[in-house]
């Protein structure tokens, strides 16, 4: 079978074998191969209904299909794996015209929908969140800027009760703070400007800034993988976005106590990560930023909400730290998740990795 007629596949994150009349597996995509544990070499020519759980039911489905034209969708199956327990998959099939080619199957990991599923519902949330937030802010800008201009021209009036004059200071300062808060939530809006950004130099840089803001107490680690590449990126928005993590923790680490007397800690830890899946996109090399601290935790109440706009757990928090460093991660084709218990909370930033010509052998 000419394989250049499935190239396309090649690059779906979703496992992808196609089968003949026969049920023998003719194509298998790169995704294929990492959930069989085996080279498209070694797959190709093998019938399928022995690799799972339950061969006879399943090869009775296939045929089914293939004389019905009508495939299956959504069948549930387990695949057998040496020296392990089977692995849940659903499995869709389509049919295919073709003369070596007669059925399609997709097979996804349970949990990988579930994660997909999951990521495609907080992206949404993510969408409808900022755009609510931007049309709130737009609203407010109007009769906040003339509030602060009545504020000074009241002030005008009252030169000679300077005792008066203070209380419209509160007025235009607080303006002012609110016209800030304002432009923080703008800012997302703007397209990034990217260039080649090493994240190290990102790290370093949020780690003097944190260190001069909480000079007495935190101990940050570095944990660094020096042979990463650099990323294409602009270098402003993934500042701002870890150190909006970092600076949350530290926060945290500082206003309350640590279990057992620990040294309040935060571990700035960069990896590769291969064969990375985001927003259904398969990545060959990606890297990875992980934030840890060793803190009290997020509040479970608030937990599966942490990057929604004004959700914090915080008495005077904003609640804009995480929904911008999301927003700034999302402007990179990224994806940030966070996983957090007492004594143990990690947010982890995975972006798509650009490796540059002159270093492609240094990180295959």
């Amino acid at each position: 079978m000419n394989a250049r007629l499935f190239a396309g596949l090649d690059l779906l994150s979703t496992a992808v074998v196609v089968l003949d009349g026969e049920l023998i597996i003719r194509y298998a995509n790169p995704a294929a191969e990492l959930l069989f544990g085996m080279s498209a070499r070694t797959l190709l020519g093998r019938p399928v209904a022995p690799m799972f759980v339950g061969e006879a039911t399943l090869r009775a489905q296939l045929r089914e299909a293939l004389r019905a034209e009508w495939g299956l969708w959504d069948q549930n199956v387990a695949l057998l794996r040496p020296a392990e327990d089977p692995l849940p998959l659903n499995v869709v099939a389509a049919p295919v015209d073709l003369p070596d080619a007669r059925l399609l199957l997709e097979l996804r990991q349970i949990e990988q929908r579930l994660r997909v599923e999951r990521e495609e519902q907080l992206l949404s949330q993510h969408q409808a969140s900022r755009e609510l937030i931007r049309n709130l802010a737009h609203e407010i800008r109007n009769p906040l800027g003339g509030l602060r201009g009545s504020a000074q021209l009241l002030e005008r009036e009252l030169s000679d009760r300077p005792d008066l004059r203070e209380y419209t200071q509160v007025i235009i300062k607080e303006a002012d703070r609110l016209q800030l808060l304002l432009d923080r939530l703008l800012t997302p809006g703007r397209l990034p400007h990217f260039s080649h950004v090493n994240v190290h130099e990102v790290c370093e840089r949020v780690r003097s800034l944190i260190l001069a803001e909480f000079p007495d107490g935190i101990r940050i680690v570095r944990d660094y993988d020096v042979s990463l590449p650099d990323i294409e990126g602009d270098r402003g928005q993934l500042i701002q976005a870890t150190l909006n993590i970092v600076r949350n923790a530290a926060q945290a680490l500082t206003e309350q106590p640590i279990a057992g007397n620990a040294a309040p800690t935060i571990t700035l830890r960069t990896r590769a990560a291969r064969q990375v899946t985001i927003a259904k996109r398969r990545h060959r090399l990606a890297l990875e930023l992980t934030i840890i601290d060793n803190g009290p935790g997020i509040p479970a109440a608030i937990r599966d909400r942490i990057f929604n706009p004004l959700v914090s757990g915080r008495d005077n928090g904003t609640g804009l730290g995480l929904t911008l460093a999301q927003s700034y991660v999302h402007n990179h084709q990224g994806l940030i998740e966070c996983d957090s218990v007492p004594g143990h909370t990690a947010f982890r930033i995975v972006l798509p990795l650009t490796i540059h010509p002159d270093r492609e052998g240094e990180s295959a």
